[in-house]
């Protein structure tokens, strides 16, 4: 079985890969459209539960920093921490949007990276010919990692089992959300909502402590 580092290897040159070829797009972070990707970050947005307060946000696979453009769209009192294994996506981002007293692009984090929220979109799906249990552990893994830097909650979302079945591709991973949903629930938090109410393949899981 590969380890934990191999996949993260893994994961960085695909999505680097993807960067080269099609630049600061939603192909270039593997999604097929603006629209969809403004509908998961939507989504994602329901952890900070609407809030005009200040708060702090670490973006776990942040690519060149779109969810942080959608963040700057709709509040104004924020810190943000990009995190990206990709070498080549925290430069980009960095050449996008400069970091400053309340904005930084990390490829490998600290223990002092602790935000209120975490939120992590797609990073969860490319298993490429990684075997299925492999990856599942690793799905696992990669949400204790969310729940160590995260102090009020975290959100992410992966591909459904419930796709039409023509359209499934062997590369990708298809989780249970009825499995994630109970999972989280039983080692992260009371408080957890699943929603799997929008036109996509996938759906999207919060966890508010």
């Amino acid at each position: 079985m590969p380890s934990h580092q191999e996949l993260l290897e893994k994961v960085s040159n695909y999505y680097t890969q993807k960067l080269l070829m099609f630049g600061t797009t939603p192909a270039g972070v593997d999604w097929n459209s603006y629209e969809s990707q403004d509908l998961r970050f939507e989504q994602l947005l329901r952890v900070l539960r609407k809030s005009n307060e200040h708060f702090s946000v670490l973006d776990y696979g942040c690519g060149y920093g779109a969810f942080y453009k959608y963040l700057q769209h709709r509040y104004k009192n924020f810190e943000y921490l990009g995190h990206d294994i990709s070498e080549g996506m925290i430069k980009t981002a960095s050449e996008m949007y400069h970091p400053s007293e309340t904005l930084q692009w990390k490829s490998k984090l600290a223990d002092s990276d602790k935000k209120d929220f975490v939120v992590a979109s797609g990073i969860l799906n490319v298993k490429q010919d990684t075997p299925t249990d492999a990856w599942e552990k690793f799905v696992i893994d990669t949400l204790h990692e969310m729940d160590k830097y995260s102090t009020k909650g975290f959100a992410f979302n992966v591909l459904t089992k419930y796709s039409d079945k023509e359209n499934l591709r062997d590369s990708l991973y298809y989780a249970d959300p009825l499995y994630l949903f109970d999972y989280c629930k039983k080692n992260f938090s009371t408080y957890v909502a699943l929603m799997h109410d929008y036109p996509l393949y996938e759906f999207t899981i919060s966890v508010t402590k």
